[in-house]
């Protein structure tokens, strides 16, 4: 299974990842918001990532991390 984490202070809230996601696993916050005052995302189901790294690949901020 992989492992996906954020540097959320990092996150501009752009929503590329989220759109990126063929599973669909991956969301803006709707209730945090981070140091910068964005909603950053967030994985919403750890357990169907695949681990395609189309998340990180399309972040613009250098911001996700996936480990398989």
């Amino acid at each position: 299974m992989a492992k996906v984490t954020f540097r959320e202070d990092w996150c501009k809230g752009c929503g590329l990842c989220v759109e990126a996601c063929p599973k669909k696993i991956l969301a803006l916050s709707k209730t945090r918001l981070n140091s910068a005052g964005f909603y950053p995302a967030e994985m919403t189901d750890q357990e169907k990532c695949i681990g395609c790294a189309f998340c990180a690949t399309m972040c613009p901020h250098v911001v996700i991390t996936v480990e398989k």
